[in-house]
């Protein structure tokens, strides 16, 4: 019989070159699913993305620390316990301009890809 459950004890460690730590649990990279990302990361203090337009939804939980969103033109910061959703399609940059880590999960509807995080220049 078929086993119903998958138990991920090995992610996909995404190489970066900005100090990010990126676990896929389940995605593209881990087991070639597109509707649906979950990953573990920790972004170092002073990290920051360049501005993108998703076209995927995401989810964010705050582990630990703290974590900066700018939204169109609206800055909103998380801590530990806060979630967000980001509605596809919408203009954001997600930074840690603070002084200590930000350990978080996210996850994207559909699935992460670099063919759909549209990041700016």
């Amino acid at each position: 019989m078929k086993k119903k459950y998958t138990i991920q004890n090995k992610p996909f460690v995404v190489p970066t070159t900005d100090g990010k730590l990126i676990e896929e649990h389940f995605g593209n990279a881990t087991v070639k699913n597109s509707q649906i990302s979950i990953a573990h990361m920790v972004a170092p203090p002073k990290w920051e993305e360049p501005f993108q337009t998703p076209a995927f939804d995401e989810y964010t939980y705050i582990i630990k620390g703290k974590k900066q969103f700018i939204i169109e033109d609206e800055v909103i910061i998380l801590e530990a316990g806060q979630s967000i959703k980001i509605e596809k399609n919408t203009r954001v940059q997600y930074s840690n301009p603070f002084e200590n880590d930000c350990e978080y999960l996210a996850v994207c509807l559909p699935a992460f890809s670099m063919d759909l995080v549209n990041r700016e220049e």
